[in-house]
């Protein structure tokens, strides 16, 4: 993994918020720990002072799946600390977002809110060159939703900056293969990972680190026709 994601406070459908300090607790005792692992340290986190305390404990990005609104000062503390920023689209809070989750075009819906964020981005500050964006597969959508998305990444480029894809076990894999339980998603979640890549997404937020990796590698080199010498 080129990159380490840490997170203290679930955002899964029907989760609920957790107090800074807990929050805090949780990850930066994590983040000092893995300081010179080799891999770069990001903070998912939906709050200002987390984002601040995670960058002094060595994280370099703020990973915010409500692309930095649902704090009025992280705009300003991504800013201030330099960190790079992915900005995710999310349809409400995590609490309530599949309850019944309604677009009236999905793609072109989540690509104008992840434009107007890097517009906010920018405006605060925050170079062009330190700003990701995630559709936010699972976050307020349906399966069919989310089956939109991942068929469209492409539209996204458009905006100008690196995509991520977070799919690795998510409900929809789960509806897709009737696999309720989220570890017997793995198969799926390789092939949401290769659907990105080929699609030119440059990150993959996944769990099984290692798998993916060998996936993505066959894949290319069955595209390519040859290994690579050496």
């Amino acid at each position: 993994a080129a990159i380490v994601d840490i997170g203290g406070e679930s955002t899964r459908p029907g989760s609920d918020a957790i107090e800074d300090e807990e929050e805090l607790s949780r990850v930066v005792p994590v983040i000092e720990g893995l300081n010179g692992f080799g891999a770069v340290i990001s903070i998912d986190t939906r709050k200002a002072s987390v984002a601040r305390a995670a960058s002094k404990a060595g994280a370099k990005i703020f990973n915010d799946v409500s692309a930095l609104t649902y704090d009025a000062e992280s705009l300003k503390v991504a800013a201030e600390t330099g960190m790079d920023v992915v900005l995710m689209h999310a349809k409400g809070e995590p609490k309530t977002m599949q309850d019944d989750p309604r677009y009236d075009d999905v793609v072109l819906e989540v690509y104008d809110y992840l434009e107007e964020r890097v517009a906010a981005a920018t405006g605060a500050g925050i170079g062009l060159k330190k700003i990701s964006v995630d559709p936010g597969i699972g976050f307020g959508k349906t399966i069919a939703h989310n089956l939109a998305l991942m068929a469209n990444l492409t539209l996204f480029h458009g905006l100008g900056v690196p995509i991520l894809v977070g799919a690795s076990r998510k409900r929809f894999i789960g509806e897709v293969s009737q696999k309720h339980e989220p570890r017997l998603r793995e198969p799926g979640s390789h092939a949401a990972a290769i659907a990105a890549a080929s699609q030119g997404a440059q990150m993959l937020r996944v769990h099984d680190v290692a798998g993916t990796a060998q996936a993505l590698e066959v894949w290319r080199l069955a595209v390519n026709g040859e290994a690579e010498k050496g």
